[in-house]
């Protein structure tokens, strides 16, 4: 493998299992502590930040049945719909959290960092299979 591949898998990596959980912990502490707002860019960008926690839940799920089955096989069709899935809900977050960073709002920009972060984490896994 040559350097510049694995200098892009540690990116990929670091921002997967650094800025994701790091961003949605923050996220969720400004949302439940600062007042809401309820109009149509926070409403966003809350889409956005659900979205990249629903990738979390479904990376961290993956994991827990990954163990109770004994781990999944080389391209396992399953695997690769939990990947397809991860990536799907990711872009969504991403569009999501980018039509709510024109106004100022509690998750402006935890949510399309939290999406493009799990998107991260799902193409390093990918590239990992």
């Amino acid at each position: 493998m040559r350097t510049s591949d694995q200098v892009f898998i540690g990116i990929l990596f670091g921002l997967g299992w650094i800025v994701w959980p790091g961003t949605l912990i923050w996220g969720w502490v400004q949302f439940l502590m600062k007042p809401k707002q309820r109009d149509l860019m926070s409403i966003l960008s809350l889409m956005g930040f659900l979205l990249a926690s629903a990738s979390a839940l479904l990376a961290v799920s993956s994991v827990i049945y990954a163990h109770a089955v004994n781990g999944f096989e080389f391209y396992d069709p399953r695997l690769l719909r939990i990947f397809r899935a991860g990536f799907l809900i990711s872009l969504a977050g991403i569009v999501f959290g980018i039509g709510g960073v024109w106004r100022k709002n509690t998750l402006r920009w935890q949510s399309p960092t939290a999406a493009a972060a799990s998107l991260a984490f799902w193409l390093g896994m990918a590239s990992a299979e």
